[in-house]
């Protein structure tokens, strides 16, 4: 049922078997928390040098923990605070270098130096953001948020099937 987790080719071409590994991962199950668990599961072993994987959903106006990989996280990011909370302000990808030069930022693991949000929308709603640290500078280039923006529409359209 499942690729090996061995992704071969140029950074777009192992996004696209990332994403057609998803969809068929997803494929057949209607639970939204076993949808974002293992979406968190397959990116935590597809992507090197990154210490945190997850989501925060959208609850009364503020964003909760949900399913991740990596150490213990920060429970609750109000809107507009650190690179999670700017995601969902300005309604869009943060792609941040370094996050020890971004106003606000909120370290819930001292060991991140960089960090990408993507905020995910059903029916035009904001439902939540996926949440990626690297303990490296600059981990993040324009092709991973292509093939991560593209890994979220995938999620989403399996989110919108789910209950």
């Amino acid at each position: 049922m499942f690729e090996s987790l061995t992704y071969s080719g140029t950074v777009s071409e192992q996004y696209k078997q990332l994403n057609r590994q998803l969809d068929a991962l997803l494929s057949g199950e209607y639970d939204r928390i076993a949808h974002l668990s293992n979406a968190s599961s397959l990116l935590n072993q597809f992507l090197k040098e990154v210490n945190w994987v997850g989501f925060y959903l959208m609850k009364q106006d503020e964003l909760i923990l949900g399913p991740f990989q990596g150490l213990p996280a920060c429970v609750r990011i109000p809107k507009g605070k650190g690179v999670c909370g700017t995601a969902v302000s300005e309604g869009m990808t943060q792609r941040i270098d370094n996050v020890h030069e971004f106003p606000g930022h909120i370290a819930c693991d001292a060991a991140s130096n960089s960090e990408i949000v993507i905020p995910i929308y059903l029916d035009g709603d904001l439902y939540g953001v996926l949440d990626i640290d690297s303990p490296s500078f600059s981990r993040f280039s324009e092709e991973d948020q292509q093939g991560l923006e593209a890994f979220t529409e995938i999620l989403t359209k399996h989110l919108r099937q789910s209950s």
